[in-house]
């Protein structure tokens, strides 16, 4: 900086004011020290400014499954966000796993992150307290709003799903199946609840024999369809918790020679960008995981931007984001 500054012809701190766009400057100013900057390739030291700043300007992603396609575009949108304000995200798959997901958390403490968002699958109100009394976290996915745990950003899951579920009757099934994710799983919970909402809401009951639980992966699909669908009683059409589920359905009804919809009928939940690819197209609810991770940045932000005083006695928000129905060939 103070190279740059003596070809410049400015201060250290114009050069500072320049980098950080922290304080206003000349724009004749600003355009010259940027040319200087380019010229002799200059690189701000990060690990330098972390200390001086007492921030590393990195924030942690703990999400259970990185190979379904709703967490990376979650990633995509917290990047929209963090990135322009000098942030960096270290992600970490945790497989649902308590035991990595307890480790992860520790691990991000030791590299000294700013921030953590997290969809936490087994982790205790205890563990997450420990975690919050270090440093700021969003937590994302369903639950109560908890004031000691941060913010909570989460997606209307339940109403999305008795939504489906709604859907699916009005078009005149008679048997609905849920094929949800693991047991004691958040989301998967809750849309379950959905489901169980919608069939209550029509005066109907539930047969706990059409209700299996098992992964959010397109062979616990398979396998829970094949089940579902040996019965001689078998369901006329099938809610799954995911869009991964679901097109595992579809493939265990094509193996069985069942038409979709006219046999069965299925539905999803995310709309992954396969479920528009598959055949037939996968009818589902719309999560829209890049807003979901947009929302989960502007909540991080803003508690790492605000005064220490503020960050701890600013009540936790929680920010639900609206969910569609997109109707295609499936239902």
């Amino acid at each position: 900086m103070t190279e740059v500054a003596a070809q410049a012809g400015v201060s250290v701190t114009t050069v500072s004011h320049v980098l950080s766009g922290r304080r206003p400057v000349a724009e004749r100013t600003r355009a010259k020290v940027l040319k200087v900057i380019e010229e002799l390739g200059y690189q701000p030291n990060s690990l330098a400014q972390g200390l001086r700043l007492r921030r590393t300007m990195t924030v942690g992603l703990l999400v259970p499954d990185l190979t379904n396609p709703f967490y990376p575009m979650v990633l995509r949108g917290l990047d929209d966000i963090l990135v322009p304000a000098g942030y960096h995200t270290l992600v970490c798959n945790t497989d649902g796993i308590r035991e990595q997901e307890t480790a992860f958390l520790k691990e991000m403490a030791t590299r000294r992150v700013d921030g953590v968002v997290i969809a936490p699958f087994q982790l205790t109100r205890k563990d997450l307290l420990a975690q919050r009394r270090t440093m700021p976290l969003v937590r994302l996915g369903s639950g109560p709003l908890d004031a000691d745990l941060g913010d909570l950003v989460r997606s209307d899951d339940e109403g999305g799903m008795a939504q489906a579920v709604r859907y699916l009757l009005e078009q005149g099934r008679r048997r609905v199946a849920y094929i949800g994710g693991p047991w004691h799983n958040g989301p998967s919970d809750v849309r379950e609840n959905g489901f169980r909402r919608a069939l209550a809401e029509t005066g109907r009951t539930v047969d706990e024999d059409l209700v299996i639980r098992g992964g959010f992966t397109r062979d616990a699909g398979r396998e829970a369809a094949e089940l579902l669908l040996d019965r001689a009683d078998r369901p006329d059409a099938i809610a799954c918790a995911n869009d991964l589920i679901a097109i595992g359905v579809l493939d265990t009804a094509r193996k069985l020679r069942l038409t979709v919809p006219g046999a069965l009928a299925v539905t999803g939940y995310d709309d992954i960008d396969a479920a528009s690819l598959v055949t037939p197209a996968l009818t589902t609810v719309v999560n829209p995981a890049r807003e979901v991770g947009r929302a989960c940045g502007q909540a991080l932000l803003r508690r790492l931007t605000a005064d220490d005083d503020d960050n701890l006695s600013e009540p936790a928000r929680e920010l639900v984001i609206a969910q569609s129905f997109v109707r295609r060939e499936s239902a």
